[in-house]
């Protein structure tokens, strides 16, 4: 251990963003602090990869390639689920799914209550009819959200796709429905007036393609979907639109070998031409996901709230039990900002990234309890992403004594605090204040005033300004920069 010790302070010492974290009296040689080191030293430090690879058709050499720098620095994104499920607007994007397949009664009795007999799902194709879809204005909501990348569905499990794709003939929003290429309106709206990255999503399979049933059928020991259909789409979005993420799903409903992920992901990282910048995901194989791929998704609304040894994204929604939008909701269906505060500063905290996702309507609105949680956390972030944008964890997550505190780092600590304190006056056990310390709150231009101890295991305590209304720098998730603490 104390070769290793001087190992990491020898490669601290060229690392500025460790050096002070290392001579710190309370430097512990644990398992987070190796992790700490091996994230410092696993990403990019720009945001393109430049002359890596070649990379070859398995996971050793995939796995080798490091994560372009800019998805660690970003820290938050939008989901965005649309397609013909908004239609039906009912239960879960899964609509068609737990229509026909699962015939779960609550969905079979909707589609016998509202909808002729011999009505089909691919009925409701025309009805997605995007006629109220502005991309400008969905380009200047994400903006105003403060999210730095936006992941837009090309394809779900149904299999219509929000573009004109050759292998998906009239089951796409240019052949029926919009008549519009929705995917390339938003891209071209992001990229023209913001400066937010734009990615793709795409499921890998389709719940009742006649090919993927057939490949299913004969237990996956023929291809015939793979090679005709997922394939060349995923060679289509990449040419066509150049996404900065690619975001798998669907990979869990056949074995690694069927998809043959690694031999598009070595052609991803070596030919394409978004090959210096993109990232992706680790949805590629059922044995893959969260073992293998750029960062790791492990599963939906993944939040393991301690560190990890490897990049990470907590996929959430605003509406709690939907990712598409649906009718049947209530107040209570949505994520308050207190719950969307607490989740980013937790992931974040932890080393992690937050997408997180909202369904538009049929006729292509953003209704107004997603676009209000969209903008308030962009109220947010425009006064505290200071502390989250291009940050790092810091060498305690959470604090050793009072819940509800996490922290993360740049050159200084930043403690976001989950609740107001009682009596104003915040205990902290992890941090140890120097000579020097300085404590302030992001928003506010007056520091606080602090003292050492203060009762059994306290290091520090704060006093929080007494403050109300309009003066408060927001109304949720306060967060501390404290300026030379050890």
């Amino acid at each position: 251990m104390q070769n290793q010790n001087r190992w990491i302070i020898a490669v601290a010492e060229h690392d500025p963003r460790l050096s002070n974290e290392v001579t710190s009296p309370k430097m512990k040689f644990s398992s987070s602090w190796l992790i700490l080191l091996s994230l410092s030293l696993m990403y990019a430090v720009s945001d393109v990869i430049g002359d890596g690879g070649p990379y070859y058709p398995n996971w050793e050499s995939i796995d080798s390639r490091p994560l372009p720098g800019w998805y660690d620095e970003a820290k938050f994104g939008i989901f965005i689920h649309w397609g013909v499920y908004s239609v039906p607007a009912f239960g879960t994007e899964w609509f068609w799914h737990k229509w026909k397949a699962d015939e779960d009664p609550s969905f079979v009795e909707f589609m016998k209550e509202n909808y002729p007999p011999k009505f089909q799902y691919p009925d409701f194709g025309p009805q997605f009819t995007a006629e109220m879809f502005d991309a400008n204005h969905f380009a200047d909501v994400i903006k105003a959200s403060g999210a730095q990348y936006v992941v837009l569905t090309s394809k779900h499990h149904e299999g219509f796709t929000n573009y004109a794709s050759s292998y998906s003939w009239n089951w796409n929003s240019v052949d029926i429905g919009p008549n519009r290429d929705l995917v390339g309106e938003l891209a071209e709206a992001i990229r023209s007036r913001t400066e937010v990255k734009f990615g793709l999503y795409y499921s890998l399979y389709e719940w009742f393609h006649p090919l993927f049933m057939k490949d299913k059928a004969n237990n996956f020991e023929t291809q015939e979907y793979m090679k005709m259909v997922m394939r060349p789409q995923l060679h289509e979005i990449v040419n066509k639109y150049h996404p900065w993420v690619i975001w798998a799903d669907g990979s869990g409903q056949g074995p690694t070998e069927y998809w043959n992920s690694t031999d598009f992901l070595a052609w991803l990282y070596n030919e394409s031409p978004v090959k210096d910048y993109v990232v992706v995901n680790d949805r590629w194989g059922k044995s893959d996901i969260c073992h293998h791929g750029g960062y790791y998704t492990c599963h939906d609304r993944y939040n393991p709230g301690v560190l990890q040894d490897h990049k990470w994204e907590d996929a959430m929604t605003i509406d709690k039990g939907s990712w598409g939008y649906r009718r049947d909701t209530n107040s209570k269906s949505f994520l308050t900002m207190d719950e969307i505060t607490t989740t980013l500063a937790e992931t974040i905290s932890c080393g992690g990234n937050l997408l997180m996702n909202f369904g538009p309507t049929h006729d292509g609105r953003i209704i107004p309890i997603f676009e209000e949680r969209l903008r308030q956390t962009g109220e947010w972030l425009a006064v505290n992403g200071e502390a989250v944008y291009a940050s790092r964890p810091w060498r305690d997550q959470n604090d050793t004594l009072t819940s509800g505190v996490w922290y993360t780092r740049k050159d200084d600590v930043y403690a976001f605090v989950l609740d107001w304190p009682d009596n104003n006056t915040l205990y902290l056990g992890s941090p140890i204040p120097t000579y020097n310390t300085k404590v302030s709150m992001l928003g506010l231009e007056t520091p606080l005033n602090w003292t050492k101890g203060g009762r059994p295991g306290v290091n520090i305590t704060i006093e929080f300004p007494i403050l109300a209304g309009p003066k408060l720098p927001c109304d949720y998730a306060w967060v501390l920069k404290l300026e030379n603490v050890l």
